[in-house]
């Protein structure tokens, strides 16, 4: 039979993963007020598992009344001490969000708040693992852990005109609020989600017909292509070895990817001159390197397929020192 603390442990998990399917069933309206609900109890439940663990019992009570437990805000507050922490600063938005959805919400919180429930999400999977080593992609598919996004922007001038003074004023002032936040803050705070527009001369590939003109007042940028590295390339060699040997580990193969396997594949398949791959920051004397999410991806496939790669690239590189990028 679970223990007491484990069932707490089972239901938070639970909890997580109803906040995932509410969000994403397309059959749903109530999607932010739902997901707030349940994501905010799966992470109480998370924490209270994890304070009996590293505190004992008494903590998840009130010290002056033992027959209640505390908040998710104690839980909170006791678990991540730094109040400037932006996983911190995102719960406790999200709980702010949940205590306003008992009242009132519109259907364009979705739109200031998805940002922040795919990081809580991924903070989540994070701390589950860090706290209890428990990987809930053994419980739900890791393909279902992205949420759904709204393709609708925040347009203050609908905003004004749909709802009245009250209302209006509320949504662009949360509006602003989580923008500073976000400009100020991690990607623990907030995945980002842009819209970006593509042109083309094909009316058949066309979303929206617009011209240009100009004559207007007001003046756009066109560029080809945006990309900032901090989003795109945000691992560094450290965290791209960790991560690997993390992920492999649960495939049954039993090796840690260290920075010899790191020199092997960065010389072989020339990872540092493939930009999808790798970032390089020219700014001092000595460049600097970053790595993107397809650069762990890609050595995972390739240790699947080979679970000896390493001595294969070591045999190849040896046989053939100019041999690179042939697999």
């Amino acid at each position: 039979m679970l223990g007491l603390n484990d069932r707490i442990l089972q239901k938070a998990k639970e909890s997580f993963c109803m906040a995932i399917e509410v969000y994403n069933k397309p059959t749903i309206q109530y999607r932010v007020e739902g997901f707030s609900m349940f994501i905010c109890n799966a992470w109480e439940l998370m924490l209270k598992a994890h304070m009996i663990n590293k505190f004992g019992y008494g903590s998840i009570y009130y010290k002056d009344n033992p027959t209640r437990t505390i908040s998710i805000d104690g839980c909170i507050k006791s678990v991540f001490t730094n109040n400037k922490d932006p996983l911190r600063l995102n719960l406790e938005k999200i709980v702010e969000l949940r205590n306003t959805s008992t009242h009132f919400i519109t259907e364009e919180y979705e739109m200031l708040y998805i940002p922040l429930f795919q990081s809580c999400v991924f903070n989540f999977i994070a701390k589950l693992s860090e706290f209890h080593n428990v990987d809930i992609t053994e419980t739900i598919s890791e393909n279902f852990l992205n949420l759904s996004v709204s393709t609708k922007s925040f347009n203050i001038n609908e905003i004004r005109a749909k709802y009245p003074d009250e209302i209006s004023s509320k949504l662009i002032a949360t509006n602003n609020d989580i923008g500073l936040l976000i400009d100020s803050n991690n990607h623990a705070f907030a995945t980002r989600i842009e819209h970006h527009y593509l042109l083309t001369k094909d009316r058949d590939k066309a979303a929206t017909i617009v011209k240009i003109d100009t004559s207007a007042e007001t003046s756009i940028k066109i560029v080809k292509e945006l990309k900032d590295p901090n989003d795109t390339h945000k691992y560094s060699a450290k965290a791209v070895m960790r991560e690997v040997s993390h992920r492999i580990s649960k495939l049954g193969i039993k090796w840690d990817f260290n920075q010899y396997h790191w020199a092997l594949f960065i010389k072989y398949f020339e990872i540092k001159s493939n930009p999808q791959f790798c970032y390089t920051y020219k700014v001092q004397t000595q460049p600097t390197y970053s790595y993107s999410i397809q650069t762990i991806e890609f050595f995972v496939d390739e240790i699947k397929k080979d679970p000896d790669i390493i001595q294969t690239l070591k045999k190849r590189i040896k046989e053939n020192p100019t041999e690179v990028n042939k697999n």
